[in-house]
């Protein structure tokens, strides 16, 4: 005879939090190294032998190695993983094995990507869909979780035969139960937009001046958010454009070697290109995104000259930008502008421009860039611009 199992008491079992001490994650000396080396090498433009450079400062410092793993060995397991290659220079200098040069390869481009999606985006799951929600509905692509009754020519799939039989069964009752064109209740959907985006960074020289790094964290947001398009809004497209005296567009390829020179800020220049890039999108909407932390100081004349001035804001430089922006406006484009200064002669002028163009503005430090720019990305897509 089987033996009852005694029923348990489930108002004691016990309730609340349990602490258990923390257990870090083990990490092998390469993964630890390797976390280090990315920033490093992100800081440094891609130059891989000033990394290194830092990584043996860090390294003498910190006693990051130890003798079974040194940072020769880790070069070798960078290039044993496909992280770097090397390039074999004509006259045969370089720092690989007396022949070439290390640089990195494709695969560390890809990585330092998705890290910086990881750091400024958190960890968003890839999504195959790709579409910005809209705020209308109807007759879409995406279910939204609201309901509405059945009309004539609904595709049968979007049916919700659940709420539909809840229906029969108010409406009818259980004991005559029949289902009726009157019960039918349809899911609605909402509208997918794609969105086209260009994003315009600023690399004249004020962005590393006053102590202050600020580039790097403009090339990691474009890093970050060229890894959100291309993974989880396939659909949509970016474009990343740099102006300094002149204004020119870069491949996503090239953001970890994105630095700065010794510019003037052309923002006008940035401005026609970013739009021109646009026009030729079929996408109805359309965004620019320009991150600056400096006012409009050069411009090109219509006889090719560079017109300039670092002192103050200049009233012929300042006007042509506030024309641009009404540009944008009519061709329904807007534009968000990041400003990393606290200057208020500066804000006032972003304010002007922010309101000749009915954009955004957003004024802000280096910390928490990548958040705003992510959440307004994601805000925008959700309704039409246009």
């Amino acid at each position: 005879m089987k033996k009852k199992t005694p029923e348990r008491d489930l108002s004691k079992r016990p309730t609340g939090f349990v602490f258990t001490k923390h257990t870090p994650k083990e990490q092998s000396p390469f993964d630890r190294l390797f976390e280090i080396f990315q920033e490093l090498i992100t800081h440094t433009s891609g130059d891989f032998d000033e990394a290194i450079d830092w990584l043996r400062q860090l390294d003498e410092e910190y006693e990051l190695t130890t003798e079974d793993y040194t940072i020769d060995d880790f070069i070798e397991d960078l290039k044993a993983k496909g992280y770097i290659r090397e390039e074999i220079r004509p006259d045969g200098s370089g720092s690989g094995d007396g022949k070439g040069s290390l640089k990195m390869s494709e695969k560390l481009e890809r990585t330092l990507r998705k890290r910086a999606l990881e750091q400024i985006f958190g960890k968003l799951k890839r999504n195959a869909g790709g579409n910005h929600k809209t705020k209308y509905t109807g007759r879409g692509d995406e279910q939204c979780g609201e309901y509405r009754n059945y009309q004539f020519g609904d595709a049968l799939e979007r049916i919700s035969m659940t709420e539909s039989l809840k229906n029969a069964q108010i409406n009818h009752g259980v004991g005559d139960f029949h289902l009726t064109e009157n019960d039918l209740v349809v899911e609605e959907t909402m509208f997918k937009a794609q969105m086209s985006t260009v994003l315009m960074i600023d690399i004249s020289h004020s962005m590393i001046l006053y102590g202050e790094d600020r580039i790097t964290p403009a090339k990691k947001v474009a890093m970050a958010l060229s890894e959100l398009i291309t993974t989880r809004y396939p659909k949509d497209t970016l474009d990343i454009l740099v102006f300094g005296n002149d204004a020119w567009p870069i491949n996503i390829k090239d953001l970890p070697y994105l630095n700065v020179g010794p510019y003037h800020t052309n923002t006008v220049a940035g401005l026609q290109l970013a739009m021109d890039m646009l026009r030729r999108k079929r996408n109805t909407n359309k965004q620019i995104f320009m991150i600056t932390d400096g006012k409009p100081s050069c411009m090109q004349l219509p006889d090719g000259r560079y017109y300039k001035n670092s002192a103050g804001l200049d009233p012929h430089i300042v006007s042509k930008c506030y024309t641009m922006a009404r540009q944008a406006r009519k061709l329904h484009i807007p534009i968000t502008t990041f400003m990393i200064a606290s200057d208020p002669y500066l804000q006032q002028f972003v304010d002007h421009f922010t309101e000749a163009n009915q954009g955004k503005a957003f004024y802000t430090g280096l910390k928490g860039l990548g958040e705003m720019i992510f959440t307004d990305y994601e805000n925008n897509r959700r309704k039409r611009l246009r």
